[in-house]
C-alpha cells in the first residue's frame, strides 16, 4: 500500500473538519481555502468520504460538511478505504474485496507474507484517527509537501 494524493488530501480535509465545532457546518469553499485543496477535487473527496458515512453532507443554505462522529472514532483505515478502497496489497487476500486465487491453499508467500502485510497495514490505519489529523491542522501543519513525497509506481 501506498499512500496517493486523494488519501493525502482527505487526511488535510478531515483534520481541517476536526477542528470545528460539532454542530458547525463547514462550506467545501471554507475547507478549499483553509486546505488549499482545488474544490472541484475536494467536492469528490468529501461525496466518497459522506458516501462511506465518515463525513455527513448538508444541502443549501447554511449546509455544508462535518465529521459523521467525533474524531477519535474514525480510523484512518476508514478514511483510505472510503476514498482508495481496498487497504490489501492484493485481491487474493482482502478481507473487504476477496476474490479467490486457483494456488491460494498452497501458496506459501500469500499465506505468510502477504497476509502479514496485510495485517500489519491494517493494524497501524486502525491504530491512529481523525484526532491525530486535527493535532496537526490546529498546528497549521500543511501536508501540501507530503505530495511531494509521493512514490510513483515504478520509481
Amino acid at each position: 500500500m501506498r499512500l496517493s494524493t486523494t488519501d493525502v488530501y482527505a487526511f488535510q480535509a478531515l483534520g481541517y473538519l476536526g477542528t470545528q465545532e460539532v454542530s458547525r457546518w463547514v462550506s467545501s469553499d471554507e475547507i478549499s481555502e483553509h486546505t488549499h485543496i482545488a474544490r472541484p477535487y475536494l467536492v469528490r473527496i468529501l461525496a466518497a468520504l459522506s458516501a462511506k458515512g465518515v463525513v455527513k453532507s448538508k444541502k443549501g443554505i447554511g449546509g455544508g460538511y462535518a465529521l459523521a462522529r467525533k474524531p477519535q472514532l474514525i480510523s484512518l483505515c476508514e478514511v483510505v478505504r472510503a476514498v482508495d478502497g481496498p487497504v490489501a496489497p492484493l485481491s487474493c487476500i482482502s478481507l473487504n474485496w476477496r476474490e479467490a486465487c486457483v494456488e491460494e491453499e498452497r501458496c506459501h508467500a500469500r499465506n505468510t507474507v502477504y497476509v502479514k502485510m496485510r495485517d500489519a497495514m491494517l493494524a497501524v490505519l486502525q491504530e491512529f484517527s481523525v484526532q491525530d489529523l486535527v493535532l496537526d491542522a490546529r498546528q497549521g501543519v500543511s501536508y501540501s509537501h507530503c505530495l511531494e513525497h509521493l512514490l510513483k509506481p515504478n520509481a
